[in-house]
């Protein structure tokens, strides 16, 4: 079942009921600011679930890793980082590992092959669906979700929390998607053919993150 939003269906928030009191969360990001916007509404749903940031990596009873496949190594650097989670989960099988974003949008099934211990992988048109692909990953084992386009969720700020690194700035996405066809990017392959969100819900997201005490508001999109 999707927690989209559609015509004033609940929001995550207003559905979820915590199921990992206490324990701990780490999510690593790699790549641009999109990623690190992926990442805070990641964040933001393990906070939902009654989870706390773990201090290192070694303590974090969830691991989720957010990808890039667009910087240079970026591969490299996933395989060889998912290397050292395996090494944490062969003392604590426990541990729930779920990688998610652009890489696991392009490469799903490369990661299932290349690092079996990874119990989720998710694309970047599901990070809404985390918590209950965790859940998956606790009753009936390892699970790979991936969507082929843009969802509801996506485009309503309003549907994810978020966790924020600081009380004075905010991203705010615009776009999501690229309807050009470099060469040289993959960003309309993992991304999806760009949409723009409605003036009203930008402006209204703003207006709530002011009231809020922010007082910086960055724009995301792949051509802004």
């Amino acid at each position: 079942m999707s927690d989209a939003v559609i015509l004033g269906m609940p929001t995550v928030r207003e559905t979820r009921v915590p199921t990992r009191a206490g324990k701990q969360y780490f999510v690593r990001t790699m790549g641009c600011q999109m990623n690190e916007h992926d990442s805070e509404r990641i964040a933001g749903l393990l906070d939902l679930d009654g989870m706390v940031p773990a201090e290192s990596i070694e303590t974090a009873d969830v691991v989720v890793v957010n990808t890039c496949t667009i910087r240079e190594n970026a591969d490299q650097r996933l395989y060889g980082y998912l290397g050292s989670l395996k090494a944490l989960k062969d003392v604590r099988p426990d541990m729930r590992i779920a990688v998610g974003g652009c890489s696991a949008q392009k490469e799903r099934d490369i990661i299932r092959n290349r690092a079996a211990w990874v119990d989720v992988v998710f694309g970047t048109h599901n990070t809404h669906r985390v918590l209950d692909l965790l859940d998956h990953a606790d009753e009936w084992g390892p699970i790979t979700e991936v969507l082929e386009e843009t969802t509801s969720v996506e485009m309503t700020a309003s549907a994810l929390p978020a966790h924020r690194a600081t009380d004075h700035s905010a991203w705010v996405t615009i776009t999501i998607g690229c309807n050009n066809s470099c060469t040289f990017c993959i960003v309309p392959i993992v991304r999806g053919a760009e949409i723009s969100r409605r003036p009203g819900d930008v402006i209204r997201e703003v207006a709530n993150l002011a009231a809020d005490g922010v007082t910086e508001v960055t724009l995301l999109g792949q051509n802004v």
